[in-house]
């Protein structure tokens, strides 16, 4: 009888199991996409990179949206039509850079106590000189 009940148990119509399935979760957007939605440049480093054999050398990854683009065009980074994005960015880089090392530079030279410093000598005769 054992062996009946098996078999007929087998056989029956199961019900159907409910799979409770959570709703997609939203993908969360990146803040380049958000700031895209806005109509707001944006421009971020991705990365940084520098030559452990020369420390002097390195490069950055950027990224940016089409509206930053626009607004360097606009600000004159564009220098003929067949420029990409990134001669763009690049060029307005570039002058960022430039930028850091020229302030630094000027800072520097501020503070060098020897950048006014005037020596002035007068020849006082018999192999004598008077400096101030």
């Amino acid at each position: 009888m054992k062996f009946f009940d098996n078999l007929k148990k087998r056989f029956e119509k199961k019900k159907p199991v409910e799979v409770k399935t959570e709703a997609p979760r939203p993908k969360k957007k990146s803040e380049k996409e958000l700031a895209t939605e806005r109509g707001e440049p944006y421009v971020t480093i991705l990365s940084m990179e520098i030559d452990p054999e020369n420390l002097q050398s390195g490069s950055f990854e950027l990224d940016w949206n089409e509206k930053f683009v626009a607004n360097l065009v606009r600000a004159g980074y564009q220098m003929n039509a067949k420029d990409t994005d990134a001669d763009i960015v690049d060029r307005w880089f570039t002058t960022v850079c430039r930028n850091v090392v020229m302030e630094t530079y000027e800072q520097y030279e501020a503070m060098n106590p020897e950048r006014d410093r005037v020596i002035k000598t007068r020849n006082l005769g018999d192999g004598r000189s008077e400096v101030s």
